[in-house]
């Protein structure tokens, strides 16, 4: 728990939308005395729908900014993706906070020991939908051991090419999966690949379950043109 207030800032306009109920005019009914059961309020909200919010990062106006995240805040702002398919709300969402999914090409993955297992299942899915995988050599290792085709690449302390480095550089590389790890070269690797990867715009993800996230969207979007939904529409209201 890094805080805990009674500030509204911007969780109500995003949960009033997801929800289909302005929450700042029924909270001020009840200010002026007017309870939630004479308001028609009961029970809990029951939804058809997914909305997923995602922070909008200004990354490439701030050179020199490592892009993994912590408790500071970093975001600018935040949008919302919402639809009846939680692939397609978060293709929204990712796509209006600026970050530009693949549906092909190679995927870049390096993660620490406690992440290769999850990352070789990612990967498997990812081949599914017609991408290629590259790997620094541990994570490498740990994909072929589950049968999983992978193209071995350097790690960027081991001075020797091809790195990820080069292969970003060459257009190669469409996404990124990087969990960071404690020791002192790794760190710097991941930061120099999260700041290239700002610079040439590749998505890039810390967590596995960012990266897992993205390819649900990917796979639902994959040769589909995801449609904009109407609230009023979604909630019933005309």
């Amino acid at each position: 728990m890094l805080e805990a207030n009674p500030r509204a800032s911007r969780t109500v306009p995003f949960v009033s939308k997801a929800i289909g109920i302005q929450l700042a005019k029924v909270a001020t009914k009840i200010m002026l005395g007017k309870s939630l059961k004479e308001q028609g309020l009961h029970g809990e909200a029951k939804l058809n729908h997914f909305a997923v919010k995602a922070s909008v990062f200004p990354f490439l106006k701030l050179p020199g900014v490592d892009s993994i995240l912590g408790p500071e805040m970093k975001s600018t702002g935040e949008v919302m993706g919402i639809d009846k398919e939680y692939g397609a709300a978060m293709w929204k969402a990712m796509s209006g906070a600026g970050m530009d999914l693949p549906t092909g090409g190679d995927v870049y993955i390096s993660v620490r020991d406690y992440d290769k297992e999850s990352a070789a299942e990612l990967a498997r899915a990812m081949i599914g939908v017609g991408f290629k995988i590259i790997a620094t050599k541990g994570t490498a290792a740990a994909m072929r051991e589950a049968g999983i085709p992978v193209e071995t690449v350097f790690r960027v302390s081991e001075k020797n090419v091809p790195d990820a480095l080069s292969v970003m550089r060459e257009g190669r590389v469409k996404m990124i999966i990087n969990t960071p790890t404690e020791s002192s070269g790794a760190r710097r690797d991941g930061y120099m690949m999260r700041r290239l990867a700002v610079e040439l715009q590749i998505p890039f993800f810390t967590t596995i379950e960012g990266a897992q996230a993205a390819v649900e969207a990917i796979k639902f979007a994959k040769g589909r043109t995801i449609e904009p939904v109407n609230l009023k529409t979604l909630f019933n209201k005309g």
